[in-house]
């Protein structure tokens, strides 16, 4: 198969005056020729177009989750961040990725049963490098289209002055000192985030921070089951009188 080469160029990012970045560090602490040879036989390019390195991809994919970015936030920032450049291969000046290429290759990982797989063996690996004291939980969801209408297993949802989306919500659970994504479950889009909010939490999350779409009972029924305690804002709160308000809030 045909695959582009990146990387070749020199970086020409100034290494004499660079700014460290964690994720330099970060990229050190995975062991990524074990996902490479997982991803050996991938390749999602578009009709007559030379393959993207499935390895590139893949880190691009962690870095949407790291740091909650969409495929066309993804595509941008991969454009012209350099310690985004760095982490996933690009050198300083040559093209990087467009939204379909994660788009496809997204679905090539899910058509495979790797996108879990490797999801868990890079957090686990990053885990076994960490050594850190649990506090708590960060959960909250982001919404990912589909790369067809003619998705069958995608949902429509729409959210206040925002256009409706056909597709997928990814509810992920951070450490909430680190930021290290810990856990994601993925469900079509109009599931409620307080009935999906259970799947992506770690063992022994701690306090759980979330917002108040994945306030009731199931979500916190699910925090508690795993050992953590609810953290959840509430948007207003009522009461007879200003003592039973207060009391509630407390609560």
């Amino acid at each position: 198969m045909s695959r582009r080469r990146i990387g070749q160029e020199s970086f020409g990012f100034g290494d004499a005056g660079r700014r460290h970045s964690s994720l330099d560090d970060l990229a050190t602490l995975i062991d990524w020729a074990c996902v490479d040879l997982r991803l050996a036989d991938i390749s999602c390019a578009a009709k007559g177009e030379p393959a993207w390195l499935p390895l590139a991809l893949f880190k691009a994919l962690l870095l949407a989750v790291w740091y909650d970015l969409s495929d066309v936030k993804l595509a941008e920032a991969l454009d012209d961040r350099a310690s985004f450049r760095r982490f996933c291969g690009f050198s300083g000046a040559e093209p990087t990725p467009e939204r379909t290429a994660f788009v496809r290759f997204r679905k090539a990982l899910t058509t495979r049963g790797l996108d879990e797989v490797l999801f868990d063996d890079v957090t686990a690996q990053l885990k076994a490098n960490a050594v850190r004291v649990k506090t708590g939980t960060l959960v909250d969801a982001t919404i990912i289209a589909s790369a067809s209408k003619g998705d069958e297993e995608a949902r429509w949802v729409k959210h206040k002055r925002k256009p409706a989306v056909h597709g997928f919500k990814a509810h992920v659970g951070a450490d909430a000192d680190t930021a290290l994504v810990e856990e994601i479950a993925i469900t079509p889009a109009n599931v409620h985030d307080g009935k999906a909010g259970g799947g992506a939490l770690p063992d022994d999350p701690g306090q759980v921070f979330a917002d108040s779409a994945y306030r009731g009972e199931t979500f916190r029924a699910a925090v508690r089951g795993k050992g953590g305690t609810p953290r959840i804002v509430a948007t207003h709160m009522w009461g007879h009188d200003e003592q039973e308000t207060l009391a509630r809030l407390d609560a």
